[in-house]
């Protein structure tokens, strides 16, 4: 069952809907069967996150359903998870729990299980409150210590030492990629990453660039790894072209100071490449999540190019020119953005042009403002 809640008046990015339709498509990533949806809105903030009405309604609804957990679209405090287990009597798990779960999944080296162990214990450790709670009845008194206490105790501790070394060992990937990025810059050439928003076609565009072969599927967060490899452009100019992780909607703040020693590789970056998926309805709002999750890295001043990818989506045959497409909610500034189709091939030798220019000169980077539209 999914749950989501919106607060009157409070500027939200897209709509309920939409954002419940994301958080489905990663419940099914995960492995879970999406049996029902509840929402709501209300006036503040509650305990429970929705109202008491509310939460009598889910607990109906997963009896009738049978379903085992509630997936809730916002990341809940130790309180309000705890209140919600003892009332619906399932497992309950929110947005940031799902997405550390298929971030688990899909880790691959030894640096992306770091990272992801790291974020998961991070966002435990406040939610140890309450595990031993039934335990604690049993000792009692003054100067005295219940089991329950100590067994928290306990496991904090053990926590804290695990974040504490998994820390250290990550500061050594962070060197150790430091003193690559060092050489790198010995060697002279420029550095472009991609960045975008979750499942935009990154890594179908990195392989179409590079044939690298890098895995590639439509679901979230297939990429988490990153991967660089040379690419020699149209005037004979070699660049390293590197793949990162997508963003997304609400990325946990654990997920961004996690993976800090991936994402320090968009700071040596000449350039970024903002892949957008141009055929989903929410393209624009995606590709302000990005901007905004840039601006968080100190990243906004960076010069950037605008690239839509998925145009096959959208026509049967590439257009002459990105100016000729007309996309709701957009208004780029700076330079034009290159519409590609990396499935396709379309577009590639004008991306790779358009990444020359770019690196000719000192631009200031594109940045999306939405206008108000309706869907």
């Amino acid at each position: 069952m999914l749950v989501g809640a919106t607060i009157k008046g409070r500027h939200q990015l897209w709509e309920l809907r939409d954002s419940l339709q994301e958080l489905a498509q990663l419940a099914r990533s995960a492995g879970a069967d999406v049996l029902g949806t509840v929402s709501q809105q209300l006036p503040h903030l509650t305990p429970r996150y929705v109202g008491q009405g509310k939460v009598e309604e889910i607990k109906t609804r997963l009896e009738e359903l049978k379903c085992s957990v509630a997936i809730f679209d916002d990341e809940l405090t130790p309180t309000q998870q705890r209140n919600l287990e003892e009332e619906l009597q399932v497992k309950v798990i929110d947005r940031t729990a799902l997405i550390l779960d298929i971030f688990s999944r899909r880790a691959r080296t030894q640096e992306g299980r770091l990272q992801v162990e790291l974020a998961q214990h991070q966002y435990l450790l406040p939610r140890l409150v309450g595990q031993w709670s039934h335990l604690e009845r049993l000792g009692g008194g003054i100067g005295t210590r219940g089991p329950g206490e100590t067994q928290l105790e306990t496991d904090r501790r053990i926590i804290t030492r695990r974040i504490s070394k998994l820390k250290e060992r990550l500061e050594e990937v962070r060197t150790r990629r430091q003193q690559h990025r060092e050489r790198r810059k010995e060697t002279g050439v420029p550095v472009v990453a991609m960045v975008g928003y979750t499942n935009a076609g990154k890594s179908t565009l990195f392989n179409a660039l590079t044939q690298a072969g890098v895995e590639a599927e439509d679901r979230p967060f297939s990429t988490l790894d990153p991967t660089t490899r040379r690419v020699v452009l149209p005037d004979g100019r070699p660049i390293l072209l590197s793949d990162t992780v997508g963003f997304i909607n609400k990325l946990p703040a654990t997920v961004v100071t996690a993976f800090r020693a991936t994402l320090e590789e968009l700071e040596e970056a000449r350039l970024l490449l903002h892949v957008v998926d141009i055929s989903h309805r929410n393209a624009a709002e995606q590709a302000q999540v990005v901007d905004k999750t840039l601006a968080g890295l100190h990243l906004a001043e960076m010069p950037r190019l605008l690239v839509f990818n998925k145009l096959d989506l959208l026509m049967s045959s590439p257009p002459a020119s990105a100016n000729d497409l007309v996309v709701e909610g957009f208004q780029p500034r700076g330079d034009p953005p290159v519409a590609v189709s990396a499935v396709r091939g379309w577009g590639l030798q004008q991306l790779l042009d358009a990444i020359g220019s770019e690196l000719d000169s000192e631009r200031a980077p594109v940045k999306v403002a939405s206008a108000p539209a309706s869907h």
